[in-house]
């Protein structure tokens, strides 16, 4: 299977990205290649990773069939372009977005979906 060989942590299997969304209240998926719209999205993650203790990060390729789990989910519908991008919470999907996101974009999904602090404020 190809790897993306990027430094945020991967996942080859459908059975890893449960036990990873299972095992962890936050989690962000990338799904992806090593391409123009990806590699800034995988940059960011890598970024957020040492500040962000209570979110998993991870990358998947795209192109595998396991990624089916994320390609195929009805959050997914309508997506054209890469990468698609999954924000888990408590093992359910709360948010999903396509193409390249940039820090700001990143970290304000992270703060509206996963921050302690903006639930009770809002």
């Amino acid at each position: 299977m190809k790897m993306l060989h990027t430094n945020v942590h991967e996942i080859e299997t459908a059975a890893e990205l449960e036990k990873l969304i299972t095992e962890n209240d936050n989690v962000m998926v990338c799904l992806g290649r090593m391409g123009p719209m990806c590699i800034p999205v995988y940059d960011v993650m890598e970024e957020l990773e040492e500040e962000r203790e209570d979110v998993k990060f991870a990358v998947m390729s795209f192109d595998s069939p396991e990624a089916g789990i994320i390609r195929n989910h009805e959050a997914c519908r309508g997506f054209m372009g890469l990468p698609f991008t999954m924000y888990y919470k408590k093992g359910k999907v709360v948010h999903a977005t396509s193409s390249i996101q940039n820090m700001q974009q990143v970290t304000s999904i992270l703060d509206a979906q996963f921050s302690v602090s903006n639930v009770e404020n809002a």
